[in-house]
């Protein structure tokens, strides 16, 4: 018997189911988020371990272990890379240093000159820089030792999830099953494979454009002689992950070690321009052709799904914002009832109506024209005879 509710207390209900799944998210996020980043790396190595069990005859078992092991390998040389050069940077500190100072006497005579702001004393400076570096050293500290427990949980965990749902893929095809009815069940095997193409061609399209915009990004640097281009560009092009957010953050570090080493304030604008001009590629014309429409979702709704996901789960969050989002549209437009929000999150030019031209192909008109006109001049002669 289906009971019915009046339409406010329906929507408090709604309301309040999504207020306590979010605490709930956020309660059991050192399960769910290892999960849910389980889940894509599933999804995405799905097909090749297919191919290893059913062209390259190999065990279930031993496919996914090989899949496991060419992963981390891969993730494995990029830390190795990122920390080589992370500890060649720190023998640039004393030199950094000293560009500092000249560069804080420079600004102070500026001010001096142009505003009449009388310099403060450069050992107060360098003493109270000295006192505040102290404290975020501290709590960079312990940021630190904090994520880097939570990446070595990460990177057990992980793997034991990506390992459990490639093996019991089918076992978990059939309990979904058992949830519906047997005419139903196709349209949820076709709604599965879609949120399954979605999530692969949104991971692969992104790792090619981080390997181009991390070329891109280094060709740039190494124009403008900058230190340690190559690791600037690929760390830059690795934060692009964090959509909208990422290219920023990734630019602002090599800009400020340029200002630092140099002491010039027109080679740090030339940095920040060659992210800038990086970027304008990326979201134009890279992204765009290599991604194409698959992951079809508005900026808007992006950019709030990328504020939620950071508040709910932080950087994690905004990580896995545009992939969940992007599956939770393939969802709504699979359900009749919830395809008002598929069609909130959709882009624009997917929903807009298309307005056809009158002459498509010009030749293919013409040429079908001359073909009717040489059908009606035979048909005419027939009559005739």
């Amino acid at each position: 018997m289906e009971i019915k509710l009046p339409p406010y207390l329906k929507y408090t209900i709604i309301i309040l189911g999504i207020i306590l799944l979010i605490w709930l998210m956020q309660l059991f996020k050192s399960v769910l988020v290892p999960f849910a980043f389980a889940v894509l790396f599933a999804m995405l190595l799905l097909p090749l371990v297919h191919d290893l069990e059913k062209k390259v005859k190999i065990p279930r078992p031993f496919a996914i272990l090989l899949s496991l092991v060419l992963v981390v390998a891969v993730l494995g040389m990029i830390l190795w890379f990122i920390s080589v050069q992370v500890l060649s940077l720190t023998s640039e500190l004393d030199t950094i240093g000293n560009n500092v100072g000249d560069l804080v006497d420079k600004v102070q005579l500026f001010l001096f000159n142009k505003f009449g702001i009388v310099p403060s004393n450069r050992s107060d400076l360098v003493r109270n820089a000295i006192g505040s570096l102290q404290d975020i050293a501290t709590t960079f500290l312990g940021n630190t030792i904090s994520m880097t427990t939570g990446a070595i949980a990460a990177f057990t965990i992980v793997p034991i999830f990506v390992f459990c749902l490639l093996y019991y893929r089918d076992h978990l095809q059939q309990f979904m099953f058992q949830f519906v009815a047997k005419d139903r069940r196709s349209s949820i095997i076709q709604t599965v494979t879609n949120i399954q193409q979605v999530v692969q061609s949104y991971i692969s399209g992104l790792m090619i454009v981080i390997v181009i915009v991390s070329l891109l990004n280094s060709a740039g640097l190494l124009l403008l002689g900058v230190k340690y281009a190559i690791f600037f560009g690929i760390f830059a092009s690795i934060l692009t992950i964090i959509p909208y957010i990422g290219i920023l953050i990734g630019a602002l570090l090599p800009a400020l070690f340029t200002l630092a080493a140099t002491g010039h304030l027109i080679d740090a604008v030339l940095v920040v321009f060659v992210f800038m001009f990086v970027q304008f590629l990326e979201g134009n014309f890279i992204t765009p052709l290599i991604v194409g429409s698959k992951v079809s979702i508005n900026p808007f709704a992006a950019i709030v799904a990328l504020l939620v996901g950071g508040e709910i789960w932080g950087a994690s969050g905004m990580i896995l914002s545009i992939p969940l989002i992007a599956i939770m549209k393939v969802i709504f437009d699979a359900y009749e009832p919830l395809k008002p929000f598929g069609f909130l999150l959709a882009d624009v030019d997917d929903v807009a109506p298309k307005k056809h031209a009158k002459v498509t192909n010009w030749f293919m008109e013409i040429w079908n024209g001359l073909g009717r006109g040489k059908r009606r001049d035979n048909d005419d002669q027939n009559k005739a005879a």
